[in-house]
């Protein structure tokens, strides 16, 4: 797959409704994670910590592959 291909299929998946489905219900889910009171204990903190990771990554894919994409045109100029 060309990086072409790479960012167009990942624009399409950007825009489809389901992807911002998703996004709503993991930003909805980050921000009961990231309660810190709700910890049982250090492991579970641990365990939240984790989970935003994930969660961090996945609701920051949008942008990053957007400047991912800015940098390859600006590459090929």
């Amino acid at each position: 797959m060309t990086n072409s291909e790479y960012f167009n299929a990942m624009d399409d998946l950007f825009a489809s409704d389901g992807w911002k489905l998703l996004i709503g219900e993991l930003e909805e889910n980050a921000y009961n994670i990231n309660s810190v009171e709700a910890a049982k204990d250090v492991n579970d903190l641990f365990f939240r910590k984790g989970q935003l990771n994930s969660l961090s990554f996945i609701l920051n894919l949008e942008s990053t592959i957007d400047h991912s994409k800015k940098e390859a045109s600006n590459e090929s100029l």
